[in-house]
């Protein structure tokens, strides 16, 4: 068994933590960027459309993944669903739906990622907010 490598190791876990924001990130704006054109030809605007899409979604991941488990459990929830609404409202704009069914669809998915999220967390937390193992 010493031939296997350690795939839950440290080094593994800080690559993670960057990769999937980052391959996310490709992903995301390039869906982005597929809807807005609609089907339609590449151009170099809609390129940079995604890019500068995924640089975003990127960074607020990061963000995301970095400052929200320092909040109590409930803005915990709050934030990253958040973070999952804004980001799927913002996919079903691109396609040219209306802002209001837009905003609708984020509220929509918002409360219930929350309410996944604030289950798994008070579930696992104890009054204080420390981890229960």
């Amino acid at each position: 068994m010493n031939g296997l490598p350690d795939v839950f190791n440290g080094q593994v876990h800080r690559a993670a933590r960057y990769g999937i924001p980052v391959v996310l990130g490709l992903v995301y704006g390039l869906w982005a960027a597929a809807n807005r054109r609609d089907g339609g030809p590449i151009t170099g605007w809609n390129v940079l459309f995604g890019f500068v899409t995924a640089i975003a979604f990127i960074v607020l991941c990061l963000a995301v993944a970095r400052f929200a488990p320092l909040l109590k459990r409930e803005l915990h929830s709050l934030v990253k669903s958040a973070f999952a609404g804004a980001s799927v409202g913002f996919l079903y704009s691109q396609t040219g739906a209306s802002v209001l069914s837009s905003a609708g669809l984020g509220v929509a998915v918002t409360a219930a990622v929350f309410g996944v999220f604030f289950y798994r967390y008070y579930t696992r937390e104890d009054a204080v907010g420390n981890r229960v193992r």
